[in-house]
């Protein structure tokens, strides 16, 4: 599964603008704009297909971390360790921005207040973020990592690439939510989505014990987490989140990571670091540094460049990438199940976004 976004991410975080997008139309000469557009549309670009291969790897590298590793255990080691890179990082950038602002504000808040109100008086910048802002953090993390360390449990009996395929139901799931929460009319289109779905998921879910020893339970488990993800994506636009979003994911990924480790402490009498093995390690290590860090990273560049329903792709790409390395690296069978459930579900995720694209 993605990260967060958590999904947070990144579904939620958002874009600082105001006196910084000011500052740099103003010292941009016109005629490098074209240029420096191109240029940061390439970057894009390049940063979208790493989201399609990176994220739709995770499902792989899950699969070979949970063979020796307990899956919320490896989890939280994950979002903890991604969690501790990220979040000083955007906590230093957060006090930078506000150091290096221009006049006014800018200069106020460089001296660590706040320009008065009509009274005159000053406020103190807090560079720490606000309890409401860690608040905010806990309740998206713990529901977007939560989820991420259901997919491990599923992924425990159900091969990766199917996990993928459940786990493109979050669309479905966004889709669903909103009409419940916000009594949306959901128009032709999605309707038809949400039919074909369904319908995709009966059939992995019907054919699951005949497809090579899947555990339906594992289908339930990975599709609980496909809603868990979702909720996390709603409730990321209801909260209150810092501005930076980097520094969100951060705050996200270390309340995460402690609520995992927290679930995970039954498991530490099965955790043997001496009977882990090697490959474990690397899918850990890749989870970490490939899934928690760069891909995110590349998500943020490339939602605040590319129009929101090509980003989007993403959700319907990434099983397709997850369904291959499978069959390819881990010799996983391919059922006609399979292929038809899941041809149902990427179908029904291709016509939810392409008519009602989801916000980031």
């Amino acid at each position: 599964m993605s990260e967060v976004k958590a999904p947070a991410t990144t579904p939620s975080n958002g874009t600082q603008q105001g006196v910084g997008r000011e500052a740099v139309g103003a010292v941009r000469p016109k005629k490098e704009g074209p240029a420096w557009v191109r240029r940061g549309t390439l970057v894009a670009w390049v940063c979208l297909l790493i989201v399609y291969v990176v994220w739709g790897s995770t499902y792989l590298a899950i699969r070979v971390g949970v063979e020796t590793m307990p899956p919320l255990l490896m989890a939280a080691a994950r979002n903890l360790v991604a969690g501790l890179i990220m979040f000083p990082l955007a906590l230093r950038g957060r006090r930078t921005a506000v150091q290096t602002a221009p006049e006014g504000a800018g200069r106020a808040a460089a001296k660590g207040v706040a320009p008065g109100g009509a009274d005159g008086t000053r406020r103190a910048i807090r560079y720490w973020p606000s309890r409401a802002e860690w608040l905010g953090c806990a309740i998206v993390g713990v529901l977007l990592l939560v989820a991420n360390g259901a997919v491990g449990i599923g992924e425990q009996t159900v091969p990766s690439g199917l996990a993928a395929l459940l786990v493109a139901t979050v669309p479905l799931w966004l889709l669903s939510i909103d009409a419940v929460l916000n009594h949306t009319r959901l128009g032709l289109a999605p309707l038809a989505g949400l039919a074909l779905g369904l319908a995709g998921v009966g059939l992995l879910s019907s054919f699951g014990d005949r497809s090579g020893g899947i555990s339906v339970v594992g289908v339930v488990v990975i599709l609980a987490a496909a809603f868990a993800w979702a909720l996390g994506t709603v409730m990321a636009r209801r909260v209150t989140l810092p501005s930076s979003p980097a520094l969100a994911s951060g705050m996200q990924l270390l309340c995460g990571g402690v609520v995992l480790l927290i679930l995970g402490t039954g498991e530490f009498g099965s955790l043997w670091l001496a009977q882990i093995s090697g490959r474990s390690w690397l899918a850990l290590g890749y989870l970490i540094v490939m899934g928690s860090i760069v891909a995110f990273s590349a998500y943020g560049i490339a939602i605040r460049t590319l129009p929101t329903a090509t980003v989007a792709t993403y959700a319907y790409v990434n099983p397709v990438i997850a369904v291959l390395l499978g069959t390819l690296i881990l010799n996983e069978r391919l059922t006609p199940a399979i292929l038809a459930g899941g041809a149902l579900i990427v179908g029904a995720v291709v016509l939810v976004i392409r008519r009602t694209p989801p916000a980031h």
